[in-house]
């Protein structure tokens, strides 16, 4: 049987060992303290091997941003087309967020500490991440998928685009108030989940109004 690792296969574990080593160094640190040299000493590997990877560490940064919010991107719309009700698709992607917040904190970490740091490239990858889901949460709203909910597909593109990006700041807002919450205590896991999910439907209540009003 041969278990030798091929080129590809050891190309992505020195990229994901790069990540990590980032992610670690960074624990208590803002990303633009942290050298590329320091990264390759924690992995073991050269410089050079560094740069066929990353041509610096911001771009390091850039795609620990897609790693933590294009997944999680990916998997809440997964949410929104497997199930029609607004109260269950507030349920599930909230849990789902608890979830990834609960197994990837240093991933949230990262992104909560950058959103606002030091580093532009990734300031602005955040942002466009954020920017992505609410316009993906605009063109399934539009197509008035979910039940439960107001008519979105008569709203003007304005009005839409100020309402899920509403939504889309309180999960960052819920995110951050997982972090926040102690990592081994369920009930306070659960009390965040809760509050976040009465804010959602409140928020999904507001825009019910809005449209009437309109």
């Amino acid at each position: 049987m041969n278990n030798r690792i091929t080129r590809p296969e050891q190309k992505a574990r020195t990229r994901q060992a790069l990540l990590d080593a980032v992610l670690a160094l960074i624990e208590h640190r803002s990303l633009s303290s942290i050298g590329l040299r320091e990264v390759t000493r924690a992995v073991g590997v050269t410089p050079t091997a560094f740069y066929r990877h990353f041509p610096d560490v911001d771009s390091l940064g850039v795609a620990l941003v897609d790693e933590s919010l294009g997944s999680l991107r990916a998997t809440i719309r997964t949410v929104r087309d497997g199930v029609s009700s607004s109260d269950e698709v507030i349920s599930r992607s909230i849990e789902i967020l608890a979830r990834q917040v609960h197994d990837h904190r240093s991933h949230f970490r990262f992104v909560a500490r950058e959103r606002h740091g030091g580093v532009p490239a990734v300031r602005a990858a955040i942002a466009e991440q954020l920017d992505l889901f609410a316009a993906e949460l605009a063109t399934d709203l539009a197509a008035d998928k979910l039940l439960g909910g107001p008519r979105y597909d008569r709203w003007i593109a304005a009005d839409l685009r100020m309402v899920t990006s509403l939504m889309v700041n309180h999960m960052v807002w819920t995110a951050a108030a997982l972090l926040d919450a102690p990592p081994d205590s369920a009930d306070a896991e659960a009390r965040v989940i809760d509050v976040a999910a009465r804010q959602l439907r409140l928020i999904v209540l507001g825009a019910r109004q809005w449209g009437v009003a309109e």
